[in-house]
């Protein structure tokens, strides 16, 4: 079973996304020159992905998504959502717990991709 993870986020203004996601999760981004597109690769932590332009229109508001939506594990549930608000995400599904395993949670970023934060803990909704 594979095992190796790469996340792509597309962004109508690349910059500010690298200004949101450094503020809500710390990661650092490095532009990757000499590509036929505008790249950067993400260092998040040992999980790795990059960001680029979008290439075409978003769907409609509160339309289904139409891609792989990525949950990322954080140590602190609260804090890192007060992060993503801060920096101008919106809540797209209030905290949750995932039973014995996690708490849970979507939000949507500047250019109105959906994500998820959990953080593990066994005691989530017992």
């Amino acid at each position: 079973m594979p095992n190796n993870i790469y996340f792509e986020i597309q962004a109508d203004d690349p910059a500010r996304a690298v200004d949101f996601y450094s503020a809500v999760f710390g990661w650092h981004f490095t532009e990757i020159k000499g590509l036929p597109i505008r790249y950067w690769s993400i260092d998040a932590s040992g999980t790795r992905g990059g960001l680029l332009p979008s290439h075409g229109p978003k769907p409609p508001a509160k339309s289904a998504t139409n891609a792989f939506c990525c949950s990322f594990e954080v140590s602190d549930y609260d804090g890192t959502a007060a992060k993503a608000t801060k920096a101008g995400a919106t809540i797209a599904l209030p905290k949750f717990a995932v039973p014995g395993k996690c708490w849970q949670g979507y939000f949507i970023d500047l250019d109105g991709n959906v994500f998820g934060i959990f953080q593990p803990d066994e005691k989530a909704g017992k």
